[in-house]
């Protein structure tokens, strides 16, 4: 009996150490995790300054291209042509745009004539039946 007592005491002491360890573990990573957690929620906000910064200086580009627009200086000078090509691309792409919806509004819709197919009684369009394969008549 003496020896399943102390087998089972070292059972238990065995478990009881295996439990600690595993809290440790458990610690461990529960810390890692709040750190990765944290260090996304610092990048989102970098990004999110980022992109406020960003329209910041669109603003800014944009208010100096409208106010100084004769008096552009020489550095800026190829970043306005580049604008102002931009500009005129854009306009004859909804010109073309707008032209292609015309037409396409302009087209007459054709429809399909539907015959009966004396094989099933189905109502389908063409030379054969779509459902049974049947040569439709006139």
């Amino acid at each position: 009996m003496a020896f399943f007592e102390e087998l089972s005491k070292k059972a238990q002491l065995y478990a009881e150490v295996a439990v600690e360890k595993t809290k440790d573990l458990a610690e461990t990573v529960g810390d890692k995790a709040k750190a990765a957690a944290d260090t996304a929620k610092t990048n989102m906000a970098i990004m999110a300054e980022q992109h406020e910064l960003e329209k910041c200086y669109k603003a800014i580009g944009e208010w100096f291209a409208a106010e100084y627009t004769e008096e552009i200086p020489d550095a800026l000078k190829d970043v306005m042509a580049a604008v102002a090509a931009s500009k005129e691309r854009i306009a004859e792409l909804e010109a073309s745009r707008a032209a292609a919806s015309q037409c396409e509004e302009e087209e007459p819709v054709v429809e399909a004539t539907l015959k009966v197919c004396p094989a099933c009684g189905l109502a389908a369009s063409g030379n054969y039946c779509s459902e049974c394969g049947a040569k439709l008549g006139e």
